[in-house]
């Protein structure tokens, strides 16, 4: 099992002075104030309707919850950091509200955006570009001391379909963290996450790879986020579309679960708990 690896790993996150332990598999649902997002059953277009989301997610056993206020699903439009700034901000101060032991994860690949976020009350930053899109992203997380979830994409939502090409995926994405990484450290940013980015400027095919491989990201030392819940590595393979991919997300959960990972970022908290129920029963005999 690739949590009986020799390297070692990171297995706390300090969010916002809340200790989060990683030594069993957590979940994070995902929230999206966005009209757009690729699945339909995760837009919560309204304060009350993100609210009611968040309450169902947490009693169905979610760590963290991630609030996405622009879309990253490919071709997606712009839209300006103000527009960002409002569709999350009300949303990150009625769910700090109502839920005050919540740890709130601020998905946005803007400074701006991210430090508003952490100033509402989220305590995690979790950028799809790695930096890569807003060259103040790494000063601003070392200055606020958040953990920061590094995701691996090339280009942005309307030019990574046409980046994805590569001679090795699984070394160039290894490279890129490890470079990406050691900028962190030099800045002093204390709890870095790693996600390879499923469909990031990444083929199915490149998908399966590097889950086939996940537990090699433990030569770094750092807890590592799995996102592929109801993407199109699943229902492009099985048919259909995002709505009836629910089990095929649950299969490559249990996987990446198999293969060390430490947080399952999902649409379906309730399904994901599960899976983690079972793996760890599995994994204690």
């Amino acid at each position: 099992m690739a949590k009986d690896t020799f390297f070692h790993k990171k297995v706390t996150l300090n969010a916002g002075g809340k200790l989060i332990d990683l030594s069993t598999p957590t979940v994070m649902g995902i929230i999206n104030l966005t009209p757009d997002s690729f699945y339909a059953g995760s837009r919560q277009p309204t304060v009350a309707d993100a609210l009611q989301q968040a309450e169902k997610m947490l009693a169905d056993g979610a760590v963290f919850l991630d609030l996405g206020a622009y879309s990253s699903r490919p071709g997606a439009d712009d839209i300006s950091v103000q527009e960002e700034m409002d569709r999350l901000l009300p949303v990150v101060e009625a769910i700090g509200t109502n839920f005050p032991d919540v740890v709130l994860s601020i998905d946005t690949f803007r400074a701006l955006v991210a430090e508003a976020g952490i100033r509402a009350g989220a305590h995690i930053i979790n950028d799809i570009s790695g930096g890569q899109l807003d060259t103040d992203m790494f000063t601003t997380v070392a200055r606020l001391q958040v953990p920061y979830i590094l995701m691996h994409m090339k280009g942005n939502s309307k030019t990574m379909q046409q980046l994805a090409t590569y001679d090795d995926v699984f070394n160039e994405v290894f490279d890129y963290f490890t470079e990406r990484y050691n900028l962190l450290k030099q800045l002093g940013v204390n709890d870095v996450i790693i996600d390879p980015g499923f469909g990031f400027a990444k083929k199915p095919q490149h998908g399966y790879t590097l889950l086939n491989r996940l537990d090699e990201l433990n030569r770094l030392g750092l807890p590592v986020l799995v996102g592929v819940s109801r993407k199109k590595m699943i229902y492009g393979l099985l048919g259909g579309t995002a709505t009836d991919a629910l089990n095929g997300t649950t299969v490559l959960n249990t996987i990446a679960l198999t293969r060390g990972a430490d947080i399952l970022r999902v649409h379906d908290v309730k399904e994901a708990v599960e899976t983690v129920k079972i793996w760890e029963a599995v994994n204690q005999q």
